[in-house]
C-alpha cells in the first residue's frame, strides 16, 4: 500500500518542494552570479503521536547552478524520497492501511538570460509517484532599475497533474493549475532588503482523496498568497535577522498565517549559528468535518486533517562551516508540533491527536 508524497504534512512538503515557477531567490543583486555551486543534502524526518513512532522518510537530494557564456545561467535539482512506516491516527489520508512504503522521485531545470537592466528565465519540473505525475513549466521576468537597489519581478506557471489510486484503479483523474506571481525586491538601507510577492493559483479538475471514503471536494481551487520579508544586517554584532510574514487563503474556505523569525551569528574561524522559530495557523475548510462525523447530505465533505483548523510551531537550529577552497558544510535540526488548541483565533477542529515530527538536513556544497 502507498501514499503520495504529496500527503506529507505541509512543512516536508516545503522542505522538498520544486517550484513550477523555479524563480531564483529574489534578494540577487540583479547581475548573473559570478560563481557556480553544486551540493548535496540529505533530510530524514520522522512522525510520531503520543503511543507511537509513524512515518519516516529518508530524501537525498542533489543541486547545481553554473554561469556559462553570455550571461546564462544555468541551475537544476534532483530529489528522490522513499516514504514508509504507518499512517498517523486521525491524520491519514489512507483508508483501512496501516503500512505505507513509496518513493517520488523529483527534478527540476531552469535557465536564464541576464540583460543591463533585466533577466528572463524558463523552467521545466517534473514529478512522479506510483500514484501521482506533475508535470510543470515556467517563466519569469525581472526588471532592475538603474541604480539595482528595486527589483520587479512577475511570474507565470502551468502544472498538469494526474492522481489515480493504486488500491482502485476507478478512483483517478487530473487538474491542472496556472499560477501567477507579482514582486518586488527593495534595498532600504544598507542594512536593510524587503520583499513583497503576491501569488494567485487558478485550479480545476480532481482534488478528492482517492484513498478517503467518503472525501468529496469542489473540481476547482483558486488559492491568494501575500509574502513579506524583511533582512536586517547587524553591524556590530555581525549578524543578520530574516523575518517572514505570509498570508494564505483560498476558496475552500481556508485561510492561514505563517510567521518565521531567524537569526544568523558568525562564531569565527567560518562557523555561523543560525536559530529559528515558525508559527504557523489556518482555519478549516468550509467542507471539513471532525474524524467520525460526516454531514448528512452534504455535497462536499472530506476528513484530511490538512484541511482543518490547527495551529503549529517549528523551532529550528542550523549550524554552518565555511571551509577552505569554497566548500561549506551545514546541519540543520527542526522540531515541529501540531494541535488544534493552538489555533491563532477561536477554537482549532477538536478529535486531532497532537502531531509532532523531527527533522534533520545535512549538507555539502562546494562554490567554484
Amino acid at each position: 500500500m502507498t501514499i503520495p508524497a504529496r500527503a506529507l504534512p505541509g512543512l516536508l512538503a516545503a522542505a522538498l518542494a520544486l517550484p513550477g515557477l523555479g524563480l531564483d531567490d529574489a534578494f540577487a543583486a540583479g547581475n548573473a552570479p559570478e560563481e557556480g555551486v553544486v551540493g548535496i543534502k540529505y533530510l530524514y524526518y520522522q512522525d510520531y503521536q503520543p503511543s507511537a513512532r509513524r512515518m519516516t522518510v529518508h530524501a537525498p537530494a542533489f543541486h547545481v547552478a553554473k554561469t556559462l557564456p553570455n550571461d546564462f545561467v544555468v541551475q537544476g535539482s534532483y530529489v528522490q524520497d522513499a516514504v514508509s512506516g504507518a499512517s498517523p491516527r486521525a491524520h491519514s489520508t489512507v483508508s483501512g492501511a496501516s503500512k505505507i512504503r513509496d518513493t517520488r522521485r523529483a527534478g527540476d531545470i531552469k535557465l536564464t538570460k541576464y540583460f543591463e537592466r533585466s533577466a528572463v528565465g524558463v523552467s521545466l519540473a517534473r514529478s512522479e509517484e506510483d500514484d501521482y505525475r506533475s508535470t510543470a513549466i515556467g517563466a519569469d521576468l525581472r526588471l532592475f532599475s538603474d541604480n539595482r537597489n528595486t527589483t520587479w519581478t512577475f511570474g507565470i506557471g502551468h502544472a498538469a497533474d494526474a492522481i489515480q489510486s493504486v488500491e482502485d484503479p476507478t478512483r483517478r483523474g487530473s487538474k491542472r493549475t496556472h499560477e501567477l506571481l507579482l514582486g518586488m525586491t527593495r534595498v532600504l538601507t544598507p542594512n536593510d532588503i524587503v520583499q513583497s510577492n503576491v501569488t494567485m493559483a487558478f485550479g480545476r479538475g480532481y482534488y478528492d482523496d482517492p484513498y478517503k471514503s467518503p472525501d468529496v471536494r469542489p473540481d476547482h481551487r483558486n488559492q491568494f498568497a501575500w509574502l513579506v520579508r524583511w533582512n536586517h544586517h547587524v553591524p556590530r554584532l555581525g549578524a543578520t535577522s530574516r523575518n517572514t510574514f505570509r498570508y494564505y487563503e483560498d476558496t475552500f474556505g481556508v485561510q492561514g498565517v505563517m510567521l518565521a523569525t531567524e537569526w544568523e551569528q558568525p562564531l569565527g574561524d567560518g562557523w555561523s549559528i543560525i536559530p529559528g522559530m515558525r508559527y504557523y495557523s489556518q482555519s478549516a475548510a468550509s467542507f471539513y468535518y471532525d474524524p467520525g462525523l460526516p454531514p448528512a447530505n452534504a455535497r462536499y465533505l472530506s476528513a484530511d486533517q490538512r484541511l482543518s483548523a490547527f495551529g503549529a510551531f517549528t523551532p529550528g537550529l542550523k549550524i554552518v562551516k565555511q571551509l577552505p577552497d569554497g566548500w561549506i558544510v551545514d546541519f540543520k535540526a527542526e522540531y515541529y508540533e501540531q494541535r488544534g488548541d493552538w489555533k491563532l483565533t477561536g477554537k482549532g477542529s477538536p478529535g486531532l491527536e497532537p502531531f509532532k515530527a523531527q527533522i534533520y538536513q545535512v549538507g555539502v556544497a562546494r562554490r567554484f
